[in-house]
């Protein structure tokens, strides 16, 4: 028998660590080769590392909720015959996270001087803005790199973030504690949630928020999708067309007409990146929460193919088989709740993008037709748009563009010949 350590492979392009969300084995348990040892969150996919070969689990390294880097020692195995020292393997994505790239939180590094800290112009003016002290904060990052997740969690009260800080330093005091009382429960920040959380805090301390809100009625767009299901069943399609797939073609027609609206911002360079391609991002809720997952080219589609894509990516979003390549490489996003929409809320931007549009109910309600009041179906639309970048006017232009073709529906034939 041979000891084999084992340790935690790449997980994916720019991935550096990821949080031990489940252990699947463990001391003492045997092992086939491929069997499933650990599921590992990335700030991109949650995925399934598989043991590299048969044997018996020695040790586990690391407790769920724990951060794992790349390469370090993920298990111990007892293994037939002769072994390596040490080994990689290969990691599967399986299932979502959040949709847009979030460093971790956690100690790594010793400090070093503020000039010899590795870290963009950008991060550097940001802690120099809120007296926080490079050197003080651990890196994250690519060779210690201290990214601007490091600045915000060290912003938000995370003491353990902070090396050493230096007396004259004027970070915000760490957050008190909360008591609990014996009939409390207290459930830990893991997984997607985490992810969630990390990511809400990044996008509203990065990206001043302003939102848009205006009413549609779509008395006509919902006639067109009876009549329209009703042609795909007689011609026994089993598609059926739900109102996403409309509002993806109305939104991809005013991202044409309104370029830097498609597009992510380079925090490193301060540059605008208007995408020439249209991948809508499409907020889904899974078991574990929220999580976007992206329809590529969604100007390429026809109603009946985005109907039959946002399905599939729905499903493999709430059955956790979302590959990496669907999670990542989105343009806009659009959050739509369906019925559970509410009035309107103000969602928070996928950052890097600059803009989200919001779905509310849509239901009958009154409203003025010339000068009477008749009963429509009504829905809301609130967008949220990154105001470095975006201002109010181009907003409110955008948002009407994409209730031009919700209100005239047969215009979107004409955007799609």
């Amino acid at each position: 028998m041979a000891i084999f350590e084992f340790k935690l492979p790449d997980l994916g392009e720019g991935v550096m660590e990821g949080e031990l969300v489940k252990w699947h084995v463990k001391a003492g348990d045997s092992v086939k080769e491929d069997q499933v040892l650990a599921e590992v969150m990335t700030d991109k996919a949650t995925v399934t590392v598989p043991a590299p070969k048969a044997g018996r689990v020695v040790k586990t390294h690391g407790n769920e909720g724990d951060m794992a880097k790349v390469h370090q020692l993920l298990v111990t195995l007892e293994v037939e015959g002769a072994a390596p020292a040490q080994a990689g393997g290969h990691a599967e994505a399986s299932a979502p996270a959040a949709a847009a790239p979030v460093a971790g939180g956690h100690v790594g590094g010793a400090p070093a001087s503020a000039s010899k800290v590795l870290a963009t112009p950008v991060t550097r003016r940001m802690a120099r803005e809120h007296g926080l002290d490079l050197a003080a904060i651990a890196g994250t990052g690519p060779q210690g790199r201290v990214t601007k997740a490091d600045v915000v969690a060290a912003l938000e009260g995370g003491e353990k973030n902070v090396v050493a800080a230096p007396v004259e330093q004027k970070a915000r005091p760490a957050a008190p504690a909360v008591s609990s009382g014996a009939a409390d429960e207290r459930v830990p920040l893991r997984g997607l949630r985490k992810k969630i959380a990390e990511k809400m805090v990044r996008s509203k301390f990065t990206a001043p928020h302003f939102a848009f809100v205006e009413e549609v009625d779509a008395t006509e767009l919902v006639a067109l999708r009876a009549r329209l299901n009703a042609q795909l069943a007689a011609a026994g399609e089993s598609t059926k067309l739900n109102y996403l797939p409309f509002i993806i073609k109305a939104t991809v027609a005013a991202l044409k007409k309104f370029p830097h609206l498609n597009a992510n911002f380079d925090e490193a360079s301060q540059e605008l990146v208007v995408r020439g391609e249209y991948n809508i991002g499409m907020a889904a809720a899974t078991p574990d929460g929220l999580t976007v997952a992206v329809v590529k080219n969604a100007d390429r589609l026809t109603l009946a193919e985005l109907a039959r894509e946002t399905a599939r990516l729905g499903a493999a979003a709430r059955d956790r088989k979302l590959k990496m390549e669907e999670l990542t490489g989105g343009t806009f996003t659009i959050s739509s709740l369906g019925q559970s929409g509410g009035l309107f809320a103000t969602p928070i931007i996928n950052h890097p993008e600059v803009g989200i549009l919001g779905v509310h109910r849509l239901k009958k309600r009154p409203a003025v037709v010339g000068d009477q009041v008749v009963v429509r179906d009504m829905m809301n639309l609130s967008l949220s748009c990154d105001h470095r970048v975006i201002d109010g006017s181009v907003a409110a232009d955008f948002t009407y563009e994409i209730i031009k073709y919700l209100e005239k529906p047969d215009l979107l034939f004409l955007a799609m010949a």
